[in-house]
């Protein structure tokens, strides 16, 4: 497992990372003790970054990293977590808050320090609040020792993009925008690159679009996008194949990305996936997805506060 530098804050990260939301039982119900066993088969892998924010599950997804790293060396995985969002409509980026909160994952998660806190979905948010305020409040926490870096989340580019010029920031975190149907995040690298920001790329899969399972019924991509990702699924299993392994082998192979972030809920979905990025891609069946694909290509949706809040931003 390659482990890439975590753009300039002394941090190593696995290239393949650990997705924690499914612990939280965000993709339907899981056995606790299988997402245990899904983390230590991780680790024995040669995964060493994961990601996880109290927001999943209302805290579940927290405790249950937390019970599965009892007991390894803390200096052997580096541990990511957010603030800000507590709830589908619940958003604190007040700097009291955030604090708060990540004294609370401190203890939910067993450990004295956070690799990284990340200011989570900030398009929810009001941006100079989180430039001014919220960022300020986990640089103390930073001076501190409990954090060594600090990030912002979110999905619309552009404001991951404003807030990113508008305050030092170590990492962003973007999902479902570098996929086999989504993109645009690779016209961002660049940019973020030249202001020192590592980029982390989550949700290879779509969340859920680009499984075998197909998306929960909240996703909230256009039909007509479901729709094709739902074809191209149809056009692998035709062929012998799971569209999972073309859509993760593209995502972490092709991208330029510190990590890319993957979730799973048991051992055997983690053995899958770190196989996967030790094979060679089929070429002739990613270029027959990529085909079905491509009437959606790089569509995605509106997500957060009104637009008028966002300035746009340069890639």
């Amino acid at each position: 497992m390659k482990r890439p530098p975590l753009g300039s804050t002394g941090l190593e990260v696995s290239e393949l990372g650990f997705g924690a939301s499914p612990l939280g039982a965000v993709y339907g119900a899981f056995a606790e003790p299988d997402g245990i066993h899904a983390v230590r088969t991780a680790l024995d892998l040669g995964v060493c970054f994961f990601d996880v924010a109290p927001y999943y599950g209302d805290t579940l997804a927290e405790r249950v990293l937390g019970k599965a790293l009892r007991g390894i060396e803390r200096s052997s995985y580096v541990l990511a977590t957010k603030v800000g969002r507590y709830g589908d409509d619940t958003f604190d980026f007040t700097a009291e808050r955030v604090k708060h909160s990540a004294h609370e994952s401190l203890t939910r998660l067993g450990t004295d320090h956070l690799d990284l806190v990340q200011c989570h979905d900030i398009e929810f948010g009001a941006l100079d609040q989180i430039a001014d305020e919220t960022l300020p409040a986990l640089r103390e926490l930073q001076d501190a020792g409990l954090v060594r870096a600090v990030g912002i989340t979110g999905y619309p580019l552009d404001t991951l993009r404003h807030v990113a010029d508008r305050a030092a920031v170590d990492t962003v975190m973007s999902y479902c925008q570098y996929t086999l149907q989504d993109r645009r995040l690779a016209r961002y690298v660049p940019g973020f690159a030249r202001s020192g920001t590592a980029v982390i790329n989550a949700s290879p899969l779509a969340m859920g679009a680009l499984t075998e399972r197909g998306p929960a019924a909240w996703h909230p991509a256009p039909e007509p996008v479901l729709r094709r990702c739902a074809q191209a699924a149809a056009l692998c299993r035709a062929r012998g194949n799971d569209i999972a392994r073309p859509a993760v082998q593209f995502a972490v192979t092709t991208g330029t990305f510190a990590a890319t972030v993957v979730g799973a809920t048991d051992a055997h979905q983690v053995r899958r996936t770190a196989g996967w990025i030790t094979q060679p891609p089929d070429t002739e069946l990613l270029h027959a997805v990529e085909e079905c694909l491509a009437p959606v290509r790089d569509q995605g949706w509106a997500n957060g506060r009104p637009d008028d809040q966002h300035p746009p931003a340069r890639p």
